[in-house]
Parts: C-alpha cells; sequence; structure tokens
C-alpha cells in the first residue's frame, strides 16, 4: 500500500497546523454547525416561531452598524490585515441589510417567558464582541473575524432557511471566499504568537454563538416548540 508523504496545505514543513486549519478544527467542534437547535433550524424541522426567534437574535447580535468586522479594521492592530478586513466589512454591510430584511420578513419577536433575561443576554453577547474587536493582542480580533466569517457560512444557510419559509428572495454572498479567508489567516498567523491569538479570539467567538443557540433553544422550549 502506498502512503502518502505530502504535508496538508497550510501546514509547515514539520506537519504542525496553520493557524487557518486548527481554526477550522475548532469551528467544527464549537462553531453554530455542532449545536443541535441549529442544525434543527438548518434542517428544516422547526415552525415559524423558533426560526422568527433565530433571526430576531441574530439582528440583536450582528445587525448593529458598525459592526465586528468594521471595529477591528478600524482599530488595524494587523495593518496587514486592512486589505483582508475591508473586503469582509463590505461583505458584512449585505448580510446585515439582509438580515434586516428578514427581520422584518419575520414579523414579532414571538413572546417567550423570560424576555428581559434574554435581552440582558443578548447585550452581553454584543459586548463580549465589542471587547473582541477592541483587543491588542496581535491576531486576537483577527482570529474573531475569520471565526465568524467561517460560522456565517453555516449561519447563512439557517437565514436562507427562513428566507425561503417566509418568502423573501435570497441575496448571494459577497463576503470573502473561504480560500482568501484561509490565505489571510495563515500569513497572519505564521508566528506562534499571533497564532495563539488568533485561535483565542476565534474559540471566544465560536462560543459566543454557541451560548447564542442554547439561548434559543432554551426559549423554544420554553414556549413548547421542540
Amino acid at each position: 500500500m502506498m502512503v502518502s508523504t505530502a504535508i496538508p496545505q497550510g501546514s509547515d514543513a514539520a506537519g504542525v497546523p496553520s493557524a487557518w486549519q486548527a481554526l477550522v478544527r475548532l469551528g467544527e467542534a464549537d462553531g453554530s454547525a455542532a449545536h443541535p437547535h441549529f442544525r434543527r433550524l438548518v434542517g428544516g424541522e422547526q415552525g415559524q416561531r423558533n426560526l422568527s426567534d433565530a433571526v430576531h437574535a441574530l439582528c440583536a447580535v450582528h445587525g448593529d452598524h458598525p459592526g465586528l468586522i468594521a471595529d477591528v479594521m478600524a482599530r488595524a492592530v494587523q495593518p496587514e490585515a486592512q486589505e483582508w478586513l475591508a473586503a469582509a466589512a463590505a461583505g458584512f454591510v449585505d448580510e446585515r441589510t439582509y438580515l434586516a430584511q428578514l427581520t422584518a420578513a419575520v414579523g414579532p419577536l414571538p413572546s417567550t417567558p423570560g424576555q428581559a433575561e434574554t435581552e440582558s443576554a443578548l447585550v452581553g453577547e454584543r459586548h463580549a464582541l465589542e471587547m473582541l474587536a477592541r483587543s491588542e493582542r496581535r491576531g486576537c480580533a483577527t482570529g474573531a473575524v475569520a471565526a465568524l466569517l467561517r460560522d456565517w457560512a453555516a449561519i447563512r444557510a439557517m437565514l436562507d432557511v427562513a428566507a425561503d419559509y417566509f418568502g423573501l428572495d435570497v441575496p448571494t454572498p459577497t463576503l470573502p471566499s473561504t480560500a482568501d479567508t484561509a490565505a489571510a489567516i495563515t500569513d497572519l498567523g505564521s508566528a506562534p504568537g499571533p497564532q495563539r491569538a488568533i485561535l483565542f479570539g476565534a474559540q471566544q467567538l465560536f462560543a459566543q454563538h454557541r451560548g447564542l443557540w442554547a439561548l434559543l433553544e432554551a426559549r423554544a422550549s420554553a414556549r413548547g416548540d421542540l
């Protein structure tokens, strides 16, 4: 049997995963697609109220201007990331527009016990993202942006399910390609220090999204919608 000795793309000569490869592994374990409530939503197993609740929550966390990516670009802790960040920020403007259109299409927030606690939790999510964007540690904020872009590909699938359910046209995404983001993060995380910071920022972003889906799952259960 022939054994391949090829080094995976993005790995160094010793076969150590690149920053992007390590980030992808984090996303596979802790990203939105790993959460059972998210999988139910994407699978079309949920009705109007659960989809509406998810759209409203995502808009509350990611719908405000300027948002995480623009904040990171403005602080320019890693100037070499500016071109990639500019493309990501421009693409996310379109995603915020889509979110706003979806929020209008899905109707009012479904009545759910514990709404005050939910609003407090969403404020906490936004604050956590702001703190990530303001990090002065080289790589932390760019890692959070890369994790957002990677996780958004999954979230976009859920938004598109909601758009189809509520009769809204699905726009073509304009975010940087996965290849462009992979190349940027591999380069930005080529040294051990920035790579650790990138992975820390990514881990924190994934944790915030995981917490959001857990909150939505609890709200669905409280409504009797699971």
